[in-house]
């Protein structure tokens, strides 16, 4: 940056991130005492998060209360993805800016329905680096990664996969036309990250997102508990 020294860049980043974390506090405090248990879906474009999350929410209507945060750099189309599925989506668009940050959610939930013991899901800016860096308040990062885009991105943009507590393969259905090793993905993944968990997923056929929904439904429970037990 021009006319800034390396050492004040750093602290100016320092004091943003900083600035971060004190909202995210104060995001994940205020979906603790609703119940609310929050995934921060992060990935490149193209990976299919939306088209995962709207048969997520399609597959689990009923069970759990629902709405949706998205981030772009433009448009409101995803959104209105979302909405086609009857859930409540909030649109926020970050024009140049390549990542949600935590104030931008706690303002966007100021615009949704309660969610009493409900789920929100925030599907992030299309981008493997930015968004690793900043907590919004969620519960978990989940990074998903559509086989189509490479065996290497684990190691290529390590910062994101070493964030995810869980890593969505998407596209499986692919898989058989395809010369994708997945086994070296799920190594790299491992490599940078040795605690994520692994799923493979369809969002068009629906191969494994009951295990999917499986891995909510625990961790939500134990959320819940553990904030009940913080009472």
């Amino acid at each position: 940056m021009p006319g800034l020294t390396q050492a004040r860049v750093v602290q100016i980043e320092r004091n943003i991130l900083a600035k971060n974390d004190d909202y995210a506090r104060r995001n994940r405090a205020r979906f603790a005492a609703g119940g609310v248990f929050v995934l921060n879906l992060v990935s490149s474009p193209g990976s299919g998060k939306t088209s995962l999350l709207v048969k997520t929410i399609t597959d689990l209507n009923g069970r759990y209360p629902i709405a949706v945060i998205e981030g772009d750099q433009q448009t409101a189309n995803d959104a209105q993805r979302i909405r086609a599925t009857g859930a409540p989506a909030i649109q926020i668009n970050t024009g140049k800016g390549c990542h949600l940050d935590a104030h931008m959610v706690g303002h966007a939930l100021e615009q949704l329905p309660p969610l009493t013991d409900g789920l929100l899901f925030i599907e992030n800016v299309g981008n493997l680096v930015c968004p690793a860096a900043f907590d919004l308040g969620e519960a978990h990062k989940v990074v998903v990664l559509s086989i189509t885009e490479g065996e290497d991105k684990p190691i290529k943009y390590p910062d994101m996969f070493a964030a995810a507590d869980l890593l969505l393969l998407n596209k499986i259905d692919l898989l058989p036309h395809l010369d994708f090793d997945l086994a070296s993905t799920i190594e790299y993944a491992r490599r940078v990250n040795p605690k994520i968990e692994v799923l493979t997923v369809s969002a068009r056929s629906g191969e494994g997102l009951p295990a999917f929904y499986a891995w909510i439904d625990k961790r939500a429970a134990a959320a819940r508990a553990a904030a009940k037990a913080a009472e």
